[in-house]
């Protein structure tokens, strides 16, 4: 996408990251709106959520599932004319991988994400 930077995503996406780590519901919306565009689509083999709100309340049902669980990023963002990728790994509160996958998305001229699409586990052989 013409006028966006590659180190933008790769901004947007250490936000969204925090805010999958934030427990506190304002304090993560915050986060969201510097990162995840208003109308941003987020989806997954399990769930497709809109909007921030949406997003917000995806994060906050994971983090009541699964206590002290948290994701980060594996590597690098990868990132090209407004599109990216990066790995990512669920870690359990005691330090341990419960799941590994790579989402893709879309940043928008605003330097937020518009979409991501996350695949869980390795490639398929």
């Amino acid at each position: 996408m013409p006028g966006v930077t590659p180190t933008v995503g790769s901004a947007a996406v250490e936000r969204y990251t925090a805010a999958w780590r934030e427990t506190d519901a304002a304090a993560r919306r915050r986060l969201l709106d510097t990162c995840w565009a208003g109308d941003g689509v987020y989806c997954d083999p399990l769930v497709r959520v809109e909007g921030r709100d949406g997003l917000s309340s995806l994060i906050g049902s994971f983090q009541e599932e699964n206590p002290g669980a948290r994701i980060e990023v594996v590597g690098g963002v990868d990132e090209h004319d407004g599109y990216l990728r990066f790995a990512w790994r669920v870690l359990t509160a005691d330090g341990s991988v419960a799941l590994e996958g790579t989402d893709f998305g879309e940043v928008d001229g605003e330097g937020t994400l518009r979409r991501l699409v996350g695949f869980f586990g390795p490639l398929p052989t």
